[in-house]
């Protein structure tokens, strides 16, 4: 990996112009379109100008629309990425299984399915695939990179933010994940994983917390071999990632459930500035700004409860 002077701010938004795209499923199009709908609603955050782009597929979490990570996706996307985030499901119960057979189809579909809802100038590069995930998408993730179930579709880098496997030690979400044995990830591919210090703690006596531990980022991180990175975001909280604005009952209830810190968007350009370096430097062979990250330079004003690189 290139590892020279950092030259962008990825904690800014990027230099490409960012386009918002709300694709229909199968279900829902129409009968007369030419093109393969994907088998489930997308929100893409692709850049409008010409070029060839690494692609990254983005889960959300549980009980979770796709659109309350739309300034999430767009920084990302504003890097020069493109970033697929499927609406899996609208209501769920514990069992996992139908969201990562659902997002196994997504993946399935974008060979033969995705240039035909991108700009025309804008080509993926679907040999450089990212898949991650926040919160319960995290875990998804995690099971599709473990193969639970197989895709026609290598991935290059797994990026976990704030992922759950259940509600506590011994209460995983079937299918688990989670082993608890350390290092017993081999993904033969980098991984990031990303957590929140107050994803631990409850809100108050309603909810428990949303982080909880013994299923969290802390768990995942020990089972992932290297290459590997992680980081602890002090004071910030596990729907701290989202959009300052998430509407309606299930938007507003972010706000309730779940201990957060006093504003989202320092999480949330941490979270995308992370991404986007981690990415750039497993994807596109640029490590210089995760090794600025390392050396602690020009890291955005927040404080890191935890910091691990397995390089």
């Amino acid at each position: 990996m290139s590892s020279s002077t950092t030259s962008v701010d990825i904690f800014e938004l990027g230099k490409y112009t960012v386009l918002l795209l709300q694709i229909e499923s199968k279900t829902c199009a129409s009968k007369m379109t030419t093109s393969l709908p994907p088998p489930k609603p997308l929100l893409i955050a692709t850049p409008s100008e010409e070029g060839q782009f690494p692609v990254l597929i983005f889960l959300h979490g549980f009980l979770l629309f796709n659109k309350f990570y739309s300034q999430l996706i767009q920084h990302i996307a504003s890097h020069g990425f493109i970033v697929i985030a499927p609406q899996l499901y609208k209501v769920a119960g514990p069992d996992t299984t139908d969201e990562i057979k659902s997002a196994a189809l997504v993946i399935d579909w974008l060979s033969n399915g995705l240039h035909s809802v991108l700009p025309p100038l804008v080509q993926p590069n679907l040999s450089k695939l990212g898949i991650g995930g926040h919160s319960r998408g995290g875990k998804v993730a995690f099971a599709l990179a473990l193969g639970h179930i197989k895709t026609s579709l290598k991935y290059s880098v797994l990026l976990g933010i704030d992922p759950v496997d259940g509600m506590g030690q011994g209460n995983q979400t079937p299918p688990p994940v989670l082993t608890y044995t350390p290092r017993s990830f081999d993904f033969n591919m980098p991984v990031l994983v990303i957590g929140s210090g107050l994803g631990e703690t409850k809100k108050n006596s309603l909810f428990p917390p949303c982080a909880p531990k013994g299923v969290n980022h802390e768990n995942f991180y020990s089972e992932c071999c290297s290459p590997a990175c992680y980081f602890v975001v002090k004071d910030y909280g596990h729907m701290d990632m989202l959009d300052d604005d998430t509407g309606g009952v299930r938007g507003k209830a972010t706000y309730c459930t779940c201990s957060n810190g006093k504003a989202r968007e320092p999480m949330r350009t941490f979270v995308g500035g992370i991404m986007v370096a981690f990415m750039k430097a497993y994807m596109e062979n640029d490590s210089r700004d995760l090794m600025a990250i390392k050396e602690r330079q020009g890291m955005p004003l927040i404080e890191l409860q935890s910091v691990e690189f397995r390089l």
